[in-house]
């Protein structure tokens, strides 16, 4: 798998053409710590330096895959999201002008004829069914940045085709992988849910509350033990290594092992930070689709301009949320690896530099 560009190397200015000269080789080893251990620079021929990573490092290669490769990341994310969104906005385009749909927020639902409620349905339906496609595409999403900061780890820049061209023989098990995902997630809540039928029926409502305040935080534990042991690292290991869904899941389970909190709490963290960060890119969109109708007034433009608005601002969402969170949980599986399997070396001889004569001091 080889890219068109290559990331510029350390301290090299924003936009400079790649250079063509060979990585910079570190100075060799000085004498070897406790343990027979050696010191030494850690190689960083692209975005990653290849040791064990700080959650400062797992960021900064973040930022640098997206900004050196936007069309792969960014781009991706926002040409699904795009195609997805067109939908609402072609139904609602549509029914505004066969149905005449006119909407007046102040109207009694007396004043809403039949024909205004279906496609005041049909419009604000195909705004959901188009959500609903876009977290569809948003797996194949998924599945081309982890080729993409892979490539990255070893300087490489991959194109969208390239990134594209890389899932092929694995789009549908990673389809299938998260649909097995979801699957699972809803089953934890279904019976959890119907474990709530006897105690209501049988116990009084005192009981109920208690169970509730027992329960409740168990299974929150259990979904965030759920999330980060079974479903979160499975999409990079299905695509970056010969393993089928199920053996994609046993083997991310592996992977966290004794890494749990570590992983947990940068994986939080970065859910966190892209929900701020993708509310506040979209909030501006979301207000215009609120005051819509200060602003339309009555009229079939209003369906239009909230729907509108409301697809917009979820395309600016996605398109800084789904690359954030997929590199960061794609540079984990990369650096549980280092810690764990020695990744680095590999990587250091796929990227053609001279591997280690001494073990690196991995943290385990």
């Amino acid at each position: 798998m080889s890219g068109h560009g290559s990331f510029p190397p350390p301290g090299a200015l924003p936009g400079a053409a790649p250079s063509s000269a060979p990585p910079l080789v570190p100075p060799p080893p000085g004498p070897p710590l406790a343990g027979g251990h050696w010191h030494r620079a850690a190689h960083k021929p692209g975005a990653v330096p290849l040791r064990p990573l700080g959650v400062g490092d797992m960021y900064d290669a973040t930022f640098k895959i997206i900004r050196f490769n936007p069309r792969a990341t960014v781009g991706s994310a926002v040409l699904v999201a795009s195609l997805a969104m067109a939908l609402p906005l072609v139904v609602t385009g549509a029914l505004t002008t066969v149905l005449d749909l006119t909407f007046d927020p102040g109207a009694s639902e007396a004043d809403v004829s039949g024909e205004q409620l279906a496609g005041l349905l049909g419009s604000f339906g195909s705004l959901l069914l188009g959500m609903v496609l876009m977290s569809f595409g948003m797996i194949f999403v998924t599945g081309m940045i982890a080729h993409v900061v892979m490539a990255a780890t070893l300087g490489r820049l991959l194109s969208l085709g390239e990134a594209w061209a890389a899932t092929e023989g694995k789009r549908w098990r990673l389809v299938g992988l998260a649909g097995l995902l979801f699957v699972a997630t809803s089953a934890i809540l279904v019976v959890y849910g119907l474990t709530w039928v006897p105690v209501v029926m049988a116990f009084e409502v005192w009981a109920a509350v208690v169970y509730g305040f027992v329960t409740v935080p168990l299974l929150i534990a259990g979904m965030f033990w759920f999330w980060v042991r079974v479903a979160y690292l499975p999409a990079a290991v299905l695509m970056l290594e010969d393993v089928g869904v199920l053996g994609a899941i046993g083997r991310g389970f592996a992977l966290v092992g004794r890494h749990f909190w570590r992983t947990f709490g940068i994986a939080l963290l970065t859910y966190v930070i892209a929900q701020i960060a993708g509310s506040m890119l979209a909030m501006p969109f979301s207000l215009v689709a609120q005051f819509a109708p200060v602003l339309a007034g009555t009229g079939a433009t209003l369906v239009l301009v909230m729907v509108g608005f409301t697809a917009l601002g979820t395309v600016v969402s996605a398109a800084f949320v789904a690359p954030f969170t997929t590199t960061v949980a794609v540079l984990q599986y990369v650096d549980l690896r280092m810690r764990k399997e020695a990744f680095d070396v590999e990587l250091m001889t796929r990227a053609g530099l001279p591997a280690p004569t001494r073990p690196e001091a991995h943290q385990r």
